[in-house]
């Protein structure tokens, strides 16, 4: 894979996020980056995310468009998703994963038309982004929101974890994690994740950007990497460990 992933926090197009985002753009090679904005998992405020994303992009030097992928026949049509084939950056908003998730997949066995796109786009070195709801889609699992209320808690818990796409394979991403205690978390994960994956916790703000085994820290805050039964915390400019 030529491309290079973000995998972003939550609160995107926000103050604090200039820096990182600049990265992002950087990334591509481009200037001006041609960045596409998809707010599919946006469900309750598409307009407002997609536009958000590009009024904040254009300030920073981008030629920033929005792409309106809402349901899964969008991600489908053929003339609708033509732009992302010629983007440098394809930036996906937060929101509800499992809606992401369910666009994405919408033709099953290997997913939707845009996802392939998206696939190929990374071999010739698109830069695919996505904040909270759009990184967590990204791993090769996902924890979704918990059930409210809880039939059995236990099991609720187990049916949490779900198959991501796997575009940062070996991966989990834990968004908005500045509202967590790493130590509490630890022991969450210890009790009910799957094993052999690599959970980061990024904070809102703060991204990874990179590729497997080449991830670096960008942004605003930290990010925690959980492996194992220990845990660390790494700060902008600080590379990951090797190994995911």
């Amino acid at each position: 894979m030529s491309g290079t992933i973000a995998l972003v926090g939550g609160d995107e197009f926000r103050a604090g996020c200039e820096d990182m985002d600049q990265e992002i753009m950087q990334a591509s090679g481009k200037h001006p980056a041609s960045v596409v904005i998809i707010p599919t998992a946006a469900v309750t405020g598409p307009e407002k995310a997609a536009n958000d994303g590009v009024t904040h992009f254009s300030a920073l030097g981008a030629a920033a468009t929005r792409l309106m992928v809402l349901e899964p026949s969008h991600a489908n049509d053929n003339a609708l998703i033509q732009p992302v084939t010629n983007a440098d950056v394809v930036y996906f908003t937060g929101g509800s994963p499992d809606h992401l998730l369910a666009v994405l997949r919408s033709n099953g066995g290997p997913g939707s038309t845009l996802l392939r796109l998206l696939t190929q786009g990374l071999e010739r070195g698109l830069v695919l982004g996505g904040s909270s709801a759009g990184a967590m889609v990204m791993g090769s699992i996902m924890r979704r929101p918990p059930l409210y209320p809880a039939h059995n808690p236990a099991q609720d818990e187990k049916n949490r974890w779900v198959d991501g796409l796997g575009i940062a394979p070996g991966v989990c991403v834990l968004p908005h994690h500045e509202r967590r205690d790493p130590a509490e978390t630890l022991s969450e994960l210890r009790r009910s994740a799957p094993a052999g994956v690599v959970y980061l916790g990024i904070d809102a703000r703060t991204g990874v950007i990179g590729r497997p085994g080449q991830w670096q820290v960008a942004g605003f805050g930290n990010v925690t990497v959980y492996q194992g039964a220990d845990f660390a915390v790494f700060g902008a400019g600080q590379q990951l460990p090797a190994g995911f």
